[in-house]
């Protein structure tokens, strides 16, 4: 089995363009100052944002599985830098494929697509009825066997899947320490009640994933675990200290920086003993830029969650809560309440000097590398089929337009 699942991630990867295990992480690359020098501010803006693929649908006429003219024409406007997934958004593996390429070919500027495939309860894919493909009891089961190289071989089984769909980004592994068994949206999605055992599991899932070829994120930073509410449907609070913290939630980040997280996603909680600022983490400079970047020494991309969280959106307009994430240190404005408002507020507010050019160039700087890391391209050719090039070496089209992935992985590694 375990050779079967390394052979099945090595297909995975040669069919959308990445040479083997991604690249280490390094400074900007002469390629990366060269795009951002030559951006607009607007192009530097959408860069921040990843967002539903229904978004871009003012007017409402899709059903979030097609990308209409109109689609297109906003895209111009608004060019986002990256699109996330649902099951919504998914009808089959055709549909689904074309839907990732045709938002490709729309945009100027390759995307990141994202979507949230931990394995257990929250998988888009594995869970969806019209695929049937390798199925998670839970991370909490993966964590409770103490073999770490379970973690990495989850990892690696997740990141083979989604890979040759299209997908470039996966919002997991999650990071978080399931502490407080009222906690209402972690529970099991953690590998462990220990930090220990959940620190070892997410460096060896970070691992997994990159030998797969896939970006991954930690979520949800400070830490979801100890909230006795969910930040999706209003205000959820830790009462830990900083110093509590480090020595139980931060040891899975921990970890997981040591391993090369790509991304780290913060959470909407707020820290009343751990920050003076009564902010949400997601919106506070003291603990996304003082402490993830300072204490911490992350030095990649940060991405908010969901800005349409009542957590935030309760509270905070979409210019608003886009404008204090950015200044606080996040580089991905995940999901607004409202595109445009949020999305036309960052480029007033750099007009203005609320946000400085310097903060923004800061954040499409990581963005790009990222894509860079991830092979994405910054240029996107004329709409192709996707990647003929491959598909002609290795006898196929395109994917199957049937269910069953798994089984379309498996008869090309035999």
């Amino acid at each position: 089995m375990k050779q079967f699942l390394k052979k099945a991630a090595a297909i995975a990867v040669s069919l959308t363009l990445i040479g083997g295990m991604l690249p280490a992480a390094s400074a900007a690359s002469g390629s990366v100052e060269t795009k951002l020098a030559s951006m607009t501010l607007r192009e530097k803006v959408g860069q921040l944002f990843v967002v539903r693929p229904e978004t871009l649908d003012f007017e409402k006429t899709s059903d979030g599985k097609i990308v209409t003219d109109a689609m297109r024409e906003h895209l111009k406007e608004y060019p986002i830098g990256g699109i996330v997934l649902f099951k919504q958004n998914i009808t089959d593996a055709g549909q689904m494929t074309k839907l990732i390429q045709d938002y490709q070919n729309a945009s100027d500027v390759g995307l990141l697509v994202a979507v949230d495939e931990e394995g257990g309860t929250v998988a888009r894919l594995a869970n969806h009825s019209a695929f049937s493909l390798p199925k998670y009891e839970s991370a909490a089961a993966v964590g409770a066997t103490g073999d770490s190289e379970q973690a990495r071989a989850m990892g690696r089984t997740i990141g083979g899947y989604l890979k040759p769909c299209g997908f470039n980004l996966d919002f997991a592994p999650v990071a978080d320490v399931n502490s407080n068994p009222k906690n209402p949206v972690i529970g099991k999605r953690a590998f462990s009640s220990d930090p220990n055992v959940a620190a070892a599991m997410v460096s060896a899932a970070v691992e997994g994933f990159h030998e797969s070829g896939m970006l991954c994120t930690l979520k949800h930073f400070p830490g979801h675990g100890d909230t006795g509410e969910d930040s999706h449907y209003g205000t959820a609070t830790t009462t830990k200290t900083w110093e509590q913290m480090k020595a139980v939630e931060m040891l899975p980040f921990e970890a997981g920086i040591a391993a090369g997280a790509d991304v780290i996603m913060t959470a909407h909680i707020t820290t009343p003993n751990a920050t003076t600022d009564g902010l949400p983490a997601s919106l506070s400079y003291t603990m996304l830029t003082e402490r993830l970047r300072g204490e911490l020494g992350y030095t990649g991309v940060i991405s908010t969650d969901a800005l349409e969280m009542k957590a935030i959106s309760n509270h905070y307009s979409p210019a608003d809560a886009a404008i204090t994430a950015l200044n606080a240190g996040a580089d991905i404005l995940l999901m607004p309440a409202d595109l445009r408002q949020a999305f036309d507020g960052v480029v007033n507010a750099v007009e203005t000097g609320r946000v400085s050019e310097e903060r923004l160039n800061e954040s499409v700087r990581r963005i790009l590398t990222l894509k860079e890391k991830a092979g994405i391209q910054f240029e996107v050719s004329a709409p192709t089929e996707a990647q003929p090039e491959k598909a002609e070496e290795l006898q196929i089209t395109t994917l199957p337009a049937k269910p069953d992935l798994w089984a379309w992985l498996k008869q090309l590694c035999q």
